[in-house]
């Protein structure tokens, strides 16, 4: 049986082209079932996220065509539009695809740790609908053991690489406890959307969204269980709060050094850290210079996002080298297991010869005949059937001059021991 992954990327494809090969949660169990059937598929799951969608299957073919149609014509696209961008992993190849987009490896933001409970998902909704066999879920355990070995013994998921994330943890750093802070989120776009994620899965739940339009703003506040405010409500909010994280669209700054210097007052020392992720600024520059506060811009995060990259590449390098090593140990399994079967098969194959010769015998012995000739027969009838199906491929091998195939036949039966 071939393990095959057959799919598209960031890497191979634009978003406009992963959009439309992208699946939506609801239509996997009929799209499994469908693919199984259509691709004529042993088993069978699918990967679908923002930045890439595969199909992860055993087949006792290598051909990956059925599977590129079946996606297309899912899709309502023509073959030949996925034709520049989908890539195929057979074997070896798709076990070590599979091991490093599980442990992060293969992701746009190296290490990130989405995916990894993105790739349990699309095998645990296979499990669910009836399409993963043995074969998948060896893989899936092998590869779920691996990643969290990649997190474990290197650094790979330790810092954070995106402006929200190292935002979040800026705040962790200067206050002991986060879940004590109020934090005020300025804006209502993506970037704050992450942010606000980002707190609220650290358990952070006293988020207040300002907004200009208020709306938007309590949108937002809906999915983190905070509350919202206008732009022009700030001032009155600002001696509450630990920290600031902003991110508008405004083209004028929205906090000034006098507005923070009025909320200090009321705040005895206590600090405020805040980030401005906003170009241009949110934040006045001068608010820097007052005591307790802690202000921090985009250029001053990339700075960190640079460094945390550079470590990160680092432990990626460590991360390929136990990959590489598993998967190496992976195959050899998988090869054994093959081989074990393949001498099952060729023994049961044999022994159907002797008992079909061997009923035959016995019958014409029950008959009467004379046992010597009888078996003298029986030995006959069984070395020409054993020997048939090998000589003929001999034959064929040197007609054809297939050296590899003589040389296997060769040693396979001891021919040179027999000269």
């Amino acid at each position: 049986m071939n393990l095959l992954i057959v799919g598209i990327n960031h890497l191979s494809a634009p978003v406009e082209l992963r959009e439309k090969v992208a699946f939506a949660p609801e239509q996997l169990t009929d799209a499994l079932h469908d693919i199984s059937a259509g691709a004529e598929l042993a088993e069978v799951a699918i990967l679908s996220t923002c930045n890439r969608t595969e199909v992860i299957a055993t087949s006792r073919k290598t051909d990956s065509s059925p599977i590129i149609g079946w996606l297309a014509d899912y899709h309502g696209m023509a073959p030949a539009d996925l034709e520049a961008s989908i890539y195929t992993r057979l074997n070896r190849d798709a076990a070590l695809h599979a091991m490093r987009v599980a442990s992060g490896l293969d992701s746009m933001v190296i290490g990130e740790p989405q995916i990894l409970g993105q790739f349990k998902d699309c095998f645990e909704q296979a499990r669910r609908i009836g399409t993963l066999g043995t074969e998948l879920d060896h893989l899936a355990q092998t590869t779920f053991r691996i990643a969290k070995k990649v997190r474990t013994e290197t650094a790979i998921g330790e810092n954070s690489v995106s402006v929200a994330s190292t935002a979040v943890t800026l705040a962790g750093q200067l206050f002991t406890d986060l879940t004590a802070c109020n934090i005020l989120l300025m804006g209502a776009g993506e970037t704050i959307e992450l942010v606000g994620r980002h707190l609220h899965t650290a358990g952070i739940n006293n988020l207040t969204i300002a907004n200009r339009t208020l709306d938007h703003a309590r949108r937002l506040a809906e999915l983190f269980d905070g509350q919202a405010i206008d732009l022009q409500s700030i001032p009155g909010k600002l001696s509450d709060i630990d920290v600031v994280i902003a991110s508008t669209a405004s083209q004028l700054p929205i906090l000034g050094k006098g507005t923070v210097e009025r909320a200090l007052k009321s705040r005895k020392h206590k600090p405020i850290l805040m980030v401005d992720l906003a170009v241009p600024r949110d934040i006045e520059p001068e608010v820097g210079d007052l005591r307790d506060i802690y202000l921090y811009s985009v250029d001053d995060l990339q700075e960190i996002i640079d460094l945390n990259l550079s470590n990160r590449e680092q432990a990626a390098n460590d991360a390929e080298d136990i990959v590489l090593q598993e998967v190496a140990t992976y195959r050899s399994r998988q090869e054994m297991k093959a081989a074990d079967e393949l001498i099952v098969r060729f023994r049961e194959q044999h022994m159907q010869q002797k008992e079909s010769e061997l009923a035959k015998a016995l019958t014409r012995l029950e008959k009467g005949e004379d046992p010597a000739t009888v078996v003298n027969q029986l030995a006959n009838q069984l070395t020409n059937k054993m020997i048939h199906a090998p000589s003929v491929q001999l034959k064929n091998a040197v007609a054809e001059g297939d050296e590899a195939l003589l040389k296997a036949i060769t040693r396979l039966y001891e021919l040179e021991k027999n000269r």
